[in-house]
């Protein structure tokens, strides 16, 4: 038997306060954003009656589907058992509820009215997607929380196993529940289809990969973890699979969608002449999101370790402009309020394609949020001993036995 033994994060204090005002000086910007924008009124921002959900909404959605995603490194360990995963479990559990608070909290500060959230948890509209994904996120926290407690509390360890099948199962419901809130809005040309759901599950499953990747190499290189290059193989093996997977499901949404007459038209909107919206799906989403990682990672010129770490950063660009494409150009295709009749005067910008430029407002409360998730996760493998001294079981055949040292 293999033996994994976790610890605390161990870096110079100099540096762990170092990185700790860095960060908290950011999440002071996205505190201070929210603030102007609550004082002075959405019309400092970009966002406008046609595009309603701007740039805070994009952070927002990234970081639920990453939360969602990242936690795929622990179900591959306690779901599948997986013995290879079993020592990168409890960090994918941290990084999961950490960009779970993190982009709820942006969502939250964006309201202008947090405080009128109360209504939206005591008043339910069990018909509203919206309503449901509320359940859906507390819910999942506090699943995190529990899963969490019995990876690190020796004593209740034995509900490892059928805590972390249910987060499983919960994770996936919440993806489909984050993807339906578009496939359920039937009046944006954009959205109102089935395949949104599974799309956003891939994507989840996708960028979680190259998240946790990113971030266990910044963490090698400050606690000095050894990780194997058994294990990089795997990941990266991981990471070429979810690649075909999105370009499969992203072509089925918009064949789907060309299929469909009364899509038809944004189709052609945002894969031919949309202007900004069709580079970005184009250059963003699929070039440097999909096709260019693939190369990287198919090239076997380039080392394992270097080549998934371009590609995740690639990957992780993509990830922005695939939610750019799904909530920004969604709504910027104008709604079809009066189908077969002509437009001939209107104050609603009728067959007007809209456009938008985020404020520094936007950007500093989502720059915020990503900084309050780091920040959970420095605060939290530093008090808790969550990475492992070695990444690696020796021998796969063998079992993995978990101690922890001070």
């Amino acid at each position: 038997m293999d033996k994994i033994t976790f610890t605390k994060f161990i870096i110079k204090p100099k540096l762990f306060w170092f990185i700790f005002g860095i960060l908290g000086f950011l999440v002071l910007i996205g505190f201070a954003s929210s603030h102007h924008m609550e004082n002075e009124g959405h019309y400092v921002t970009g966002m406008t009656n046609q595009i309603v959900w701007g740039l805070p909404h994009i952070f927002a959605v990234l970081l639920i589907v990453i939360s969602s995603g990242v936690l795929n490194i622990a179900s591959l360990s306690s779901v599948f058992n997986k013995e290879l995963y079993k020592p990168l479990a409890p960090l994918s559990s941290l990084l999961a509820i950490a960009f779970l608070i993190a982009g709820l909290a942006i969502l939250v500060l964006d309201l202008g009215r947090p405080n009128r959230l109360i209504v939206a948890m005591t008043v339910y509209n069990f018909k509203s997607i919206f309503a449901w994904n509320i359940f859906l996120y507390t819910g999942f926290a506090v699943v995190l929380a529990g899963y969490i407690w019995t990876m690190l509390d020796h004593e209740v360890k034995k509900y490892s196993k059928p805590v972390g099948i249910f987060a499983f199962t919960w994770r996936i419901i919440l993806t489909t529940g984050t993807g339906s809130i578009f496939g359920f809005l039937v009046a944006r040309e954009a959205y109102a289809t089935a395949i949104l759901a599974p799309l956003f599950i891939v994507m989840s499953l996708l960028y979680g990969v190259v998240v946790y990747y990113l971030l266990l190499v910044i963490i090698n290189k400050l606690h000095k973890t050894i990780i194997e290059p058994e294990v990089i193989e795997n990941l990266k093996k991981l990471t070429i699979m979810f690649l075909f997977a999105n370009l499969y499901f992203l072509f089925l949404y918009h064949l789907t969608n060309m299929y469909i007459s009364k899509h038809l038209e944004f189709e052609i909107f945002i894969l031919f002449n949309g202007g900004i919206y069709t580079a970005v799906f184009w250059l963003g989403q699929v070039l440097v999101g999909i096709i260019l990682p693939l190369i990287f990672l198919l090239t076997n010129k380039i080392c394992s370790y270097f080549s998934l770490l371009i590609s995740s950063v690639f990957v992780l660009f993509g990830s922005f402009m695939s939610m750019f494409v799904i909530i920004i150009a969604g709504q910027a295709y104008p709604l079809t309020i009066f189908p077969d009749h002509t437009i001939v005067e209107s104050s609603f910008y009728d067959n007007v394609i809209h456009s938008y430029v985020p404020s520094i407002y936007e950007l500093g409360l989502g720059i915020g949020g990503i900084a309050l998730a780091l920040i959970i996760v420095l605060i939290g493998l530093a008090n808790l001993k969550f990475l492992p001294k070695i990444i690696q079981s020796k021998n796969n055949n063998k079992s993995l036995e978990i101690s922890s040292v001070d």
